[in-house]
């Protein structure tokens, strides 16, 4: 069952305080200037990971919050019209499907009528025909005595509200990550994401290249996201958590020296990198329905032995795709494995290191989001001297 934990951490005991003069130092460098906050969201299907990050103090005393993802809620608020008999009308904007898309499915099933905004329809399937194939029809405006049910992967009305009952005020600074397969006419969505995930390796794999201040073409998940909240730094959820690892000091220390393999076993998606001092050398990505360990297991051989080929991943496994840079083969391969993600426990069998950023696994993509904000903000002039890698 999906929970509400929102930590504010006040007891030194056990603290390290190296990083406490750290973050202080980094802190004195930038003085005169305000403080960064950041309010990073790490969307996923089964929950939303949230961070207040606050530069003033260490990760660990940070705000968080582990809460149903927004499809969740929205499948609630859906299957509540359906027990009422009442038809149904969408609104909002495009987002992440799943628990939401089953239970308007299933509205449809209990013969419910269900109507949708254009853009909002394309939550259900990018292509408007195939939507009203389902039995949906696309229109501008609710019918009369429509139910209307708002669509969106970030509800910040809601979040702020939460946060304003514990004295908490609302960064200015905002980081979301989403699992966006895209979409071109024409193309599949498995098509498009692969096309992404490519990119990733083959322009030069630089871990700050997968932070956008605009959602890249095609990419339709992000681009709602940012219409949601504009000026909003953006990352892939795979992309944030293999920055959060870097959170894990054991994870930081193979990466910075003889490269890792990483490895975020989610509640959709299993997502697996090689990393080395910020830099992507190949990557796969699988549905986690269909992962076992056995399937764990062989694909992080193969990547570790440069072996991976997109062609067979295709013909073999059920994901999206895997990418490798050839040169791997003259800096591999990495012996190290980690993973994170709520999943984790079908690879612990396995022995691999059980990534753990800043004492808390549940917060890795977010930490991860706060790390491609620095990441940028150095990148694009502004060095705040902060990090959450592990020293």
């Amino acid at each position: 069952m999906c929970h509400l934990v929102i930590e504010q951490m006040e007891n030194d005991q056990g603290h390290n305080h190296s990083d406490v003069h750290r973050h202080e130092a980094a802190q004195e460098s930038v003085a005169g200037q305000t403080p960064l906050r950041v309010l990073a969201i790490d969307v996923g299907a089964g929950t939303q990971d949230i961070l207040v990050y606050d530069g003033r103090t260490t990760p660990e005393n940070c705000v968080k919050l582990v809460v149903p993802s927004q499809t969740q809620v929205i499948a609630g608020l859906i299957r509540a019209v359906t027990a009422a008999g009442s038809p149904l009308h969408l609104s909002g904007r495009l987002m992440g499907g799943g628990a939401s898309s089953g239970a308007v499915a299933d509205h449809l099933a209990a013969g419910l009528p269900v109507t949708a905004e254009p853009d909002v329809a394309r939550t259900l399937h990018n292509n408007l025909d195939r939507v009203r194939a389902m039995g949906v029809n696309i229109q501008e405006s609710a019918p009369p005595g429509a139910a209307i049910v708002e669509l969106g992967d970030i509800d910040l009305p809601a979040i702020g509200e939460a946060l304003a009952h514990f004295g908490v005020e609302m960064p200015d600074t905002v980081a979301i990550a989403v699992q966006d397969h895209g979409y071109r006419p024409g193309a599949s969505n498995n098509d498009v994401r692969f096309e992404y995930l490519q990119r990733l390796v083959e322009n030069g794999g630089a871990l700050v290249d997968t932070v956008f201040r605009e959602a890249p073409d095609g990419m339709t998940r992000m681009e709602a996201v940012a219409g949601l909240i504009s000026g909003a730094y953006l990352m892939d959820t795979g992309a944030a958590a293999v920055l959060g690892s870097l959170g894990d000091p054991v994870v930081a220390r193979a990466v910075d020296s003889s490269g890792a393999i990483l490895v975020n076993v989610g509640n959709m998606h299993t997502f697996a990198t090689l990393v080395k001092a910020r830099r992507l050398y190949g990557l796969f990505e699988h549905h986690t329905g269909g992962i076992t360990l056995e399937i764990i297991q062989e694909l992080v051989e193969r990547l570790r032995a440069g072996t991976i080929d997109a062609a067979r991943f295709t013909r073999e496994f059920d994901g999206h795709g895997a990418a490798l840079d050839p040169v791997y083969r003259d800096v591999g391969p990495f012996e190290f494995v980690a993973i994170t993600g709520p999943n984790r426990a079908i690879a612990r069998p396995l022995g691999y290191h059980e990534a753990a950023p800043h004492g808390d696994m549940m917060l890795t993509g977010s930490y991860g989001l706060v790390e491609g904000v620095l990441m940028r903000m150095a990148a694009d002039g502004n060095d705040t001297g902060l990090s959450l890698s592990a020293p």
